[in-house]
């Protein structure tokens, strides 16, 4: 008699929210317990820290080191020491990152990005009557910034246009209406090197929480070149990065995330051999081989923190899927762009907002009802911020449909 084939038991691990939202508490340094050491460690952590609304990665930062944080501290390690750098990268968005990731992120990313750049430079070009050789514009101001910050020099994107003729062109957009205007395409010309790894935001001519970066070589920046990484072999890194910090999460996340395609991503999460998890409510995500749930002590509850963050840090904006720890409150965070505000947790989730009064005091907005313990920790959180900042001016760039009237 033949023997019956073995079954095999191929039911995939499960993860609950609550254990989704401890991970996230733990990984992304928001839970005392687990704190960044330094901002190279926050950076890192964080796959980079965003850096669009200049005061975001101060406050980010501030949020995973603790009270002993100082912008002192930022400043040094971005134009002093350099260990961190901003860079145009994922969906087109500045991040300040760690020399390894910043390698990784221009691999991955830099020839996507610099590539849509230039085309989007070139259709405008083509509209316009001023230009009767687009892609030579392109490459003559190209070759002109690189050879003006060839040597370590310093200039802003207006210093640059003053010394180099060739980058002070404009387009008109919106003839005959009431939108009509003229904008300088020198600046697209620097966001395309940048993202390519080819020039940097260098010294920040404007206070912490302002920016008018000085462009400069990232060669000479740096004092090395950038090492060069495969597309392929940039979106592995970032994948694996991701999902040690920000994992369980679905092929949407990592997709939406990156700013990149399902095929580079799913290419990436075979080559890490990553495992599928059944998530709760629905969906499969994916998790590196040796983060399984229920193999690490990490899926152990965290006690209930207060937490603030500012508009667009990474953890709010580190999921596209992200039910598990925002609810039903996008609408209130999340502004028709998709750009995350300023937002409150407790107990792992988005329960509210903050709003900075004239008089430097920090306000909790809640966006449901609270418990008594949930508000005086947010309430202390609040008189932590508002004395970290002190009178400090502090200029956000999304306000959240919560905050507006405010």
């Amino acid at each position: 008699m033949t023997p019956r084939p073995e079954i095999t038991d191929t039911s995939r691990p499960e993860i609950t929210d609550a254990q989704r939202r401890a991970r996230l508490m733990r990984r992304a340094h928001l839970d005392p317990e687990s704190r960044a050491q330094s901002v190279v460690d926050a950076a890192s952590t964080m796959v980079g820290l965003h850096a669009t609304t200049p005061s975001t990665v101060y406050l980010s930062a501030w949020a995973r080191l603790g009270s002993e944080f100082r912008r002192e501290h930022l400043d040094a390690a971005l134009y002093d020491d350099r260990a961190v750098v901003k860079h145009l990268a994922m969906r087109r968005t500045l991040f300040v990152f760690p020399r390894d990731v910043l390698v990784e992120a221009i691999g991955a990313l830099g020839p996507r990005i610099s590539a849509s750049e230039r085309t989007n430079m070139l259709r405008d070009l083509r509209r316009s009557p001023d230009y009767d050789d687009p892609e030579g514009w392109i490459e003559r101001a190209r070759e002109a910034v690189l050879a003006e910050l060839a040597d370590g020099e310093s200039l802003t994107s207006t210093e640059l246009r003053q010394r180099l003729p060739v980058l002070d062109g404009y387009i008109t957009h919106g003839e005959g209406t009431k939108w009509a205007g003229r904008a300088p395409m020198g600046p697209r010309v620097l966001n395309m090197l940048d993202a390519a790894g080819e020039i940097v935001r260098g010294p920040n001519r404007l206070g912490w929480h302002l920016s008018r970066p000085a462009w400069t070589s990232m060669e000479r920046w740096l004092g090395e070149p950038v090492p060069s990484m495969t597309v392929h072999d940039g979106h592995r890194a970032l994948i694996e990065r991701w999902l040690r910090t920000y994992g369980p999460g679905t092929e949407t996340d990592m997709v939406w995330w990156l700013g990149s395609t399902k095929t580079a991503v799913r290419a990436a999460l075979a080559d890490l051999e990553t495992v599928q998890v059944d998530l709760e409510g629905g969906g499969i995500g994916h998790v590196l081989p040796d983060d399984v749930p229920g193999d690490t002590d990490l899926d152990d509850p965290v006690e209930p923190r207060a937490v603030l963050l500012p508009e667009l840090d990474p953890t709010t904006m580190g999921h596209k899927e992200r039910a598990f720890y925002l609810g039903s409150h996008a609408p209130q965070i999340f502004d028709s762009a998709g750009n995350g505000g300023q937002t409150a947790w407790w107990d792992g989730r988005i329960v509210g907002g903050w709003f900075r009064r004239a008089d430097s005091s920090i306000d909790i907005i809640p966006l449901e009802p609270l418990t008594r313990a949930a508000r005086r920790a947010l309430d202390a959180r609040a008189e932590e911020l508002a004395a970290w900042l002190g009178d400090e001016p502090l200029k956000t760039g999304y306000a959240a449909p919560y905050a507006r009237g405010l």
